[in-house]
């Protein structure tokens, strides 16, 4: 409000000095307009601060900005400066008009409550957070004693203010643990004046980090039935977000999320409540409609003051989400559509995003897509974006607008995309549905639920659904190898995926020519020199890709066999070019040599006699077995380190 009153004051001494006369409607025009610059300039000043205060290397407390003084600093600069203004000029000089300023300035501190403490306590508080060199811990001692002497017992009046508030920050970091409580329990009355203020959080902020558990404990405790009001604070909710996120145990973070529920739950608190939101709205109709209409209040004002991206925030939607129905289901989608790609980087969040594509329209989805398409990339590569990403996959039946959204915005990435552990979850699915191998039981659990809840709005079947996303991203699953062979095969993610790219036969009329430039790659890749550092052998699943593609097929636990894919250039067609291309069918004895002499190539030569002693009439096969055997000799020469020329040896013989 004082902001508000000096921009008024201001727009009238400036209607005042015009000599053109105007409206009230154009009077009260010009008050809003300087107001509003203003305002617009205290919460820039605002906003550099807490950038100042949020790196943990740099100590936020080493750059002082008197004229941010919360009591007022900058009205007092205007009162100085107007009654100068008013005297003569003539009479002193622009130097001696600003001396005096300054003192009037000084006194003004001085008279202040604790005024005169805090101008001494600032000269030691200059000297105590010294950086370089940095103070020997004898005189830091000896200085943070003496700000403390001076400090105790008057810190309710030093912690609202912008420059002193620093000090006890700067105390709080160097004092020791039993001073830390000591400081903790005198501003106990003071923790929501200090998380309201542009100042002050920062010094809640240090105590949090640098207490104990006790004194966080004290803190929550005492800011339990205020954090809904603290949500819709400008300043609070950046604390709330951080005693959520950092600072609270699992029961504390459930205890704060219960508050969102209304006031019975906000003032009477139970840690050893163990009712989820469900359980407690079936208990009436009416209670349902309460915690509802409360959760969705809170959530309403949060949205609007830019607070989306807050977790604790996503825990309270994540509530929501579970007992909504109806016209609420509509309501909520519209309110967080907007904003949609805010929520996805958290637990909680994704949760709520996950549910929220499942339960939408078709209309609503194509919204929700295009706000999430500028954000494609970090979708896939967060460790929650992506399993949003999978459920778009799952559920929207509009598989074009899926391809239009999401296949233009990797394609120039897609190497990158493939061999990320979070974003190739994704694309296995595309490739494999949901294979055992790739997703643990939990994550399948939470797919399926999605999946369930998006019976009533999603009507294609799910194979075909997939089946048709595919079709648009396979051109650039295999151009990602083609253009960087060796970075996706160089990666284990990236080979891996790439073995189950070639055993995919979904779409023969994309992938038959482009598998084979894709296998032609593969042996070009691994061409050279075995024993150089960066060759592909040396890569931990290289070997294992070689000899899957000999293979041709996945093994089979209850049939003890490998299953083969029929007609994808795979098995004997691969072992077959694999050696005409790399050993000329056994004629090249020096590449055979070094391949038998490698420990990890090895085992690729057993896998080559494995699957050529089932074909003993191919030419190339026989060729090449009897090639091997003239190499028994140095085969047998092998160490014991070399498991795979051992093996190889039982093998041919």
């Amino acid at each position: 409000m004082g902001v508000q009153k000096k921009g008024n004051k201001r727009a009238a001494e400036a209607v005042a000095q015009k000599p053109n006369k105007k409206s009230k409607k154009e009077e009260s025009s010009d008050s809003e307009e300087f107001s509003s610059q203003d305002e617009s300039s205290s919460s820039s000043e605002s906003e550099n601060d807490k950038a100042d205060s949020e790196s943990e290397d740099e100590d936020e407390l080493d750059r002082m900005d008197e004229s941010d003084d919360a009591e007022g600093e900058d009205e007092e600069h205007d009162d100085v400066k107007t009654s100068s203004a008013n005297d003569d000029p003539n009479k002193k000089s622009s130097k001696e008009q600003h001396e005096e300023q300054r003192k009037l300035l000084k006194e003004r501190k001085t008279k202040r409550k604790s005024g005169v403490e805090v101008e001494r306590i600032k000269k030691l508080w200059e000297r105590l957070r010294v950086k370089n060199p940095p103070l020997p811990k004898e005189v830091r001692d000896k200085l943070s004693n003496e700000t403390w002497e001076l400090c105790e017992g008057v810190l309710g009046d030093l912690v609202m203010k912008h420059d002193a508030s620093r000090v006890v920050q700067t105390l709080v970091k160097y004092s020791s643990k039993e001073r830390r409580e000591q400081i903790c329990k005198e501003l106990r009355p003071y923790y929501y004046k200090l998380a309201t203020s542009a100042y002050g959080k920062y010094l809640l902020i240090k105590l949090l980090h640098y207490g104990s558990k006790e004194s966080r404990s004290l803190i929550i405790k005492e800011l339990y039935g205020k954090l809904r009001k603290l949500m819709r604070h400008r300043e609070g909710a950046y604390v709330v977000e951080d005693l959520f996120v950092l600072y609270s145990t699992a029961k504390q973070r459930q205890q704060m999320v219960r508050e969102f529920w209304g006031s019975k739950y906000a003032y009477f608190t139970d840690e050893n409540d163990s009712q989820t939101v469900v359980d407690v709205c079936k208990e009436s109709v009416e209670t349902k409609k309460i915690i509802s209409g409360n959760l969705l209040g809170t959530i309403k004002a949060s949205v609007e003051k830019g607070s989306i991206g807050f977790q604790i925030l996503h825990a309270a939607m994540r509530e929501f989400i579970q007992i909504m129905e109806g016209q609420e289901i509509r309501d909520f989608i519209e309110l967080v559509s907007e904003q949609f790609a805010e929520l996805v980087h958290t637990p909680e969040g994704c949760e709520v995003a996950c549910t929220v594509l499942a339960k939408a329209t078709a209309k609503e989805r194509k919204l929700l897509l295009r706000n999430l398409k500028e954000h494609a990339e970090k979708l896939a590569n967060d460790e929650h974006g992506q399993q949003v990403l999978q459920v778009i996959f799952m559920t929207v039946d509009d598989t074009v607008l899926v391809q239009k959204t999401f296949a233009p915005e990797y394609q120039e990435n897609m190497g990158n995309v493939l061999t990320n552990k979070f974003s190739r979850r994704p694309f296995i699915y595309l490739l494999n549905g949901l294979d055992k191998s790739y997703f643990s039981p939990i994550v399948l659990k939470d797919l399926m639920k999605y999946q369930e809840l998006s019976k009533e709005t999603s009507k294609k079947p799910e194979e075909e659904r997939r089946t048709q996303i595919l079709k648009g991203f396979l051109p650039s699953f295999y151009q990602a190898l083609l253009d960087n062979p060796y970075d996706v095969l160089s990666e284990n993610i990236g080979a891996q995926f790439i073995q189950e790219l070639l055993y995919n036969d979904t779409h023969p009329d994309i992938s038959n020519d482009l598998r084979v430039k894709a296998i032609d790659t593969i042996i070009d890749s691994i061409r050279g020199d075995l024993t150089k550092e960066d060759h592909l052998i040396n890569k931990a699943y290289t070997p294992r890709l070689l000899k899957a593609l000999i293979q041709g097929g996945k093994w089979n636990k209850e049939t003890k066999k490998v299953d083969e894919v029929p007609d994808i250039n795979l098995g004997l067609d691969f072992a077959v070019k694999f050696a005409e291309e790399i050993f000329d069918s056994g004629n090249d004895v020096d590449a055979l040599v070094n391949w038998i002499s490698h420990k990890e190539s090895s085992f690729v030569l057993v896998a080559l006699c494995d699957k050529f002693k089932e074909s003993p009439k191919n030419k190339t096969a026989s060729e090449f077995l009897k090639a091997l055997k003239k190499q028994n000799k140095v085969i047998k020469k092998q160490d014991e380190a070399n498991k795979g020329a051992a093996l190889l040896f039982k093998v041919l013989n």
